[in-house]
C-alpha cells in the first residue's frame, strides 16, 4: 500500500524521492501508475502474462534509471509510457524473431488450389475497396494497421492533428465495413 504522505507528492517529486532510493515512493508511483502501464503493454501484446511483465519491468528500469529523468524532455507519465511502448516494441520483435525461427524449422505445408483461389479472390475484393477510399483515408489507414507508429506518431508523419488520423480510420473503416457488407469475403 502506497504511503499516504508519498501519496501527496507529484509525479516529478516520486522520481527525485526515488532517484534518492526511496522505496516508498517507487511503491507511489507504481500505484499510481501500474494499471495504466499495463492496459498499454496488452494493447501492443494482447497478453496479460508479458502485460504485467512490462509494467514491472518498467517500474525496474525508473528504480534504476530515475536520476538521469530530465524534466524538460516531458513529464514522468510521458518518461513512463516511452519506456512501456519502447519495451512491447522489443518484445514484438522478438515475438516475431522466435517464430520466423521456428517458422523456419517446420516444412511449408502445401496450400490447397482451391483455398489459394479464395484468398485470391478475397484479396482483390479487399484491395478493389482500398482503391475506393479517398486517399488520405487509405494511407492513414494503411500506417495504422501496416506500420508499428502510434495514432499520435501516424499524425506528425502526416503533419495533421492526432483528431483527423483517428477520424479518417474510423471514417475509411465504415467506409470499408459498408462496401464489404454482404460481400463473402
Amino acid at each position: 500500500m502506497a504511503d499516504p504522505i508519498q501519496s501527496e507528492l507529484s509525479d516529478h517529486e516520486l522520481i527525485g524521492k526515488i532517484a534518492a532510493r526511496d522505496t516508498a515512493a517507487l511503491r507511489t508511483l507504481n500505484a499510481r501508475y501500474a494499471r495504466m502501464l499495463t492496459a498499454l503493454a496488452w494493447r501492443f501484446l494482447r497478453s496479460e502474462e508479458d502485460a504485467e511483465e512490462i509494467a514491472a519491468d518498467v517500474l525496474w528500469q525508473v528504480w534504476r534509471e530515475a536520476g538521469n529523468f530530465n524534466p524538460s524532455r516531458g513529464t514522468p507519465a510521458v518518461w513512463l509510457i516511452t519506456i512501456a511502448r519502447s519495451r512491447c516494441l522489443d518484445r514484438l520483435r522478438a515475438i516475431k524473431a522466435r517464430s520466423k525461427t521456428m517458422a523456419a524449422d517446420d516444412p511449408e505445408p502445401v496450400p490447397e488450389p482451391a483455398a489459394q483461389l479464395e484468398r485470391g479472390r478475397r484479396s482483390q475484393v479487399v484491395r478493389t475497396v482500398l482503391a475506393g477510399l479517398q486517399r488520405s483515408e487509405r494511407d492513414t489507414l494503411e500506417l495504422a494497421y501496416f506500420s508499428e507508429l502510434s495514432q499520435t506518431e501516424i499524425a506528425a508523419r502526416l503533419g495533421v492533428p492526432l483528431g483527423t488520423v483517428k477520424t479518417r480510420i474510423r471514417s475509411a473503416l465504415t467506409r470499408m465495413r459498408q462496401a464489404l457488407a454482404g460481400r463473402d469475403v
